[in-house]
Formats: C-alpha cells, structure tokens, sequence
C-alpha cells in the first residue's frame, strides 16, 4: 500500500514538473519568441551574420532608406542621405547596436505569434516599417556638421517625432572602411556609436541653462540682483578656493544679461550660492543621471557629481566644466520641456502601431519643470538670440536658445547649440554638439541654423 502510495505521489510530481515546464516554454515562446527568430544563428534569415530576408525601412515622406532584393539589404538614395542615416537605420550585421536593423529585427522579418516568419519565408518579403526621419534634412544636418564628429538631433517638441539623428563619425554601406581595426588616427573612433543615443560629452556653457533653472526655483530676488563681472569670480581664500576665469570683463550686469553673455563669473558665483544639494536637486529633477528610451533604443546617463568638490570644483560645475557629462538627448529633451510649458515629450523614431500613442503617454515623467519655471527661461533663451546672437542667425525662425564652447583635455573645445523655436507652426527643438568643434557661436549655430532652414524647406 505504502509503494503504491509513493509512486502515486511520484507520478503527480513528474506530471506537475511537465507541466510547469510546459508552462514556462509557452511563456518564454510567447515572451521572447521574437528574440529566438531574430537571432543571428537563424541561417533562413541571416546570411554571414548579415540580415537578408526584411521588409523595407522608409523615412516619413515613404522615401525607401533600405530594403531586400535578391537575399541581399539594399541601400538607395544618394551618399549624403545613406551616411546621414546609417546611426539610425543601423547595418544588416548589427555593429551598430541601437540602430532600427538590429532593436527591430523581428518587426523586420514580419514575425507573429500565429506563424512566425513562415510567410515572410514563403514571399521573400518581411515587413516594412516607417520612421519619422526625413532624409533629406538628415544630409543637410550631415553637412552642416562639415566633417566634425558629433550629433544634430531635431524633434517635435510637441508630439516627440525625431526629423533629424545625424551621428559622425560615419560611413557610407556601400563602401564600408576596411581600414577601421587598424587606422591610428582616430577618425574612426566611436564609429558604431550613436552619439545622440551613446554619447555624453562636456556641456560647457548650454549647462547654465540648468544653473539658470534652479536659480529661479531657489534665489527669489534673482530678477533683482546686479552682478559684478571683472573677468573672474574668486571663491575665496581658503582651501578648495580660487579663480574660475570668466570669458570677458562684463562689468555690470543682471541675471538676463549674465545668461546672454554666457558670464562665467556669474553662473559660477549662482553655483556656489545655490549650493550642493539645491544645484543637484535641480539636476536630478531635470532628468539627468536617468536613462529614457528612444523608441527601443535606450539613452546613455548623463552624470551630475558634486558630492567631494571645493568651491572651485563647484564654480566650473555650475558652468558646464567640472566632470559633468550630458547626453545629447537629454539636452534636446530639457529644451523640448521649456518650449512645450514643462513638458517633455519622449523622443520617438519608429512610426508603427505600438508607437501611436496619446501624446499624453509619450510625456517623460523623468523631467519635472514647472510651466512657470519653463516660461521665464523660454523668455531668457529668446533674449539670448534676440538681444545676443541675432536673429539674423536664424532668419525666418523665432529662435531661443544658448551656445556653449566646453573645454576639454583633448582637443578643440566641443562647439555647442541647444534651442528651439517658439512657433506652434514650427514645434521642433534641437541640439548640435560638434566634438572638438570649436566655438558654439561660430560653429554650432550655422550648422543649427542649416539643418532648421532644411526643415523649414520641406515643410513648405
């Protein structure tokens, strides 16, 4: 009786084992089917690790960026608009990680739950998708950057659509390098990476946005005080003290006039006011140190670390310099956040079924600015190019925005251009981050300037 007992209890562990693990394979089938299909070591699908059997991948105006021919992805268009979308679209051997090739693949090969890739097989055909890049204002963007590494990203700062991701280095598909692996010059550093999804870089001066934003928040004469610029702001005579060198001798001047003549001496003294934990606050409430994700692409953090500096190391901090490294993309949003009254929407790059959604779900929590906070520095930034750049930078566009040379060990200083325009017909905020580029006033606004007129064109 007692065996009988004991097989009985035997038999019902192993039927319950079956089950559950009968239970587990349909989940990880139903979870992660798509990932198994994809996977490079399919040959139906993959050829030498590169992709061959895929739908087609347009830009917004349908315009065919790569597609499937005969086993093989083939990129049309001219070289301009290959190069400018390569960090984009991605290859077909998946180098380049967060590009659409690669996070999409399955959606490529037209798999479903029902019949997975058994009809894209049988066709020859995957499924197409669309992106909200357009391609041409993609190669003016690429040749405004004139040859520089670096990123111009534009989106709509009301609805989230990316127009614009231009990454370089670059390369054109048809005539890959060969030389890459052993060229010594760096030209091809970072080749694979997206900079606006990968990259983070030294702000300089478009940081004193933030500095400006928790000034408002936390100095509540801030409006009302006059500042003293004598080409350097001293922090004072003890340890951890010492000269943050300003870029001109401003004299007087208020808090609108510190930020259109990007016065070091001031924002590093607001810096030092604000202290530690109110600067960080700020920071860490305008997103920085959080990573969102671009479409599937997932941002790089940009990093804020105050916590061991002097009063010094505090000063440079507050202008840009110090460690702090920001993300293109994080830079665009914060700018998406000021035009849009506070809100941020969520940069998006595939316009497909799962990305059409309320723009309310696209708004990024991670970034909390009051929409009296965002109106006042909407208002400092259109000062900025009314009053300091011109705007006759920007013609025919109601440009605000902040330049910004940061200083780094390695080079030319990265030339830098975050704004946006205040115009609901022309809702597109932007960000130019030329690496080693030079200055942010000659440099970064022409190329901003090029790549928005681009635009203007093609929505005419």
């Amino acid at each position: 009786m007692r065996t009988a007992t004991r097989r009985t209890y035997i038999v019902i562990l192993l039927i319950v084992a079956f089950f559950g693990g009968l239970s587990f394979m349909l989940y990880s089938f139903i979870t992660d089917g798509n990932v198994w299909v994809a996977n490079r070591a399919n040959s139906h699908i993959y050829k030498g690790g590169s992709l061959t059997v895929a739908g087609t991948i347009y830009d917004r105006n349908n315009r065919p960026l790569v597609t499937t021919e005969n086993g093989q992805r083939k990129y049309p268009g001219d070289y301009y608009e290959r190069v400018s979308t390569l960090h984009v679209i991605g290859d077909s051997t998946g180098f380049i990680a967060t590009g659409v090739q690669n996070l999409y693949s399955s959606n490529l090969i037209g798999y479903n739950f029902v019949d997975g890739i058994y009809n894209t097989l049988t066709s020859s055909e995957g499924a197409d998708i669309k992106l909200t890049i357009d391609s041409e204002v993609s190669a003016a963007a690429y040749k405004a950057m004139n040859g520089n590494k670096g990123t111009i990203t534009v989106y709509n700062y009301l609805t989230g659509q990316v127009i614009c991701m231009t990454s370089a280095p670059t390369y054109d598909v048809l005539n890959k390098p060969t030389d890459v692996d052993t060229n010594t010059t760096g030209k091809y550093d970072g080749l694979y990476l997206n900079r606006a999804i990968s990259g983070v870089f030294t702000p300089g001066s478009t940081f004193k946005v933030v500095t400006a934003i928790s000034a408002i928040e936390n100095i509540p004469d801030i409006y009302k005080r006059t500042f003293k610029c004598t080409g350097k702001y001293t922090t004072g005579k003890g340890k951890g003290d010492g000269d943050v060198i300003c870029n001109g001798v401003h004299g007087k001047l208020n808090f609108e006039r510190a930020l259109n003549v990007s016065c070091n001496s001031v924002f590093a003294q607001l810096a030092n006011e604000l202290g530690k934990d109110a600067l960080t606050k700020t920071v860490r409430d305008l997103g920085f140190g959080k990573s969102v994700k671009v479409s599937k692409a997932k941002t790089v953090r940009s990093t804020f670390d105050v916590s061991d500096s002097t009063r010094l190391d505090l000063g440079w901090a507050g202008i840009g310099q110090y460690t702090t490294l920001v993300n293109p993309s994080q830079m665009l949003m914060l700018m998406g956040a000021i035009a849009n009254g506070g809100k941020a929407m969520t940069p998006y790059i595939v316009e497909e079924s799962s990305e059409l959604v309320d723009v309310k779900e696209k708004q990024n929590t991670n970034i909390i600015l009051s929409e009296e906070t965002a109106k006042k520095v909407r208002k400092l930034l259109r000062s900025n190019v009314q009053n300091y750049y011109g705007d006759g930078k920007f013609p025919g566009l109601k440009m605000c925005g902040k330049t910004g040379s940061a200083e780094v060990s390695n080079g030319r200083s990265h030339a830098w251009f975050v704004g946006f325009s205040y115009d609901k017909k022309f809702p597109y905020a932007i960000v130019v981050c030329l690496e080693n580029g030079g200055i942010g006033y000659n440099d970064a606004i022409p190329a901003a300037n090029k790549t928005l007129q681009a635009l203007l064109k093609a929505e005419k």
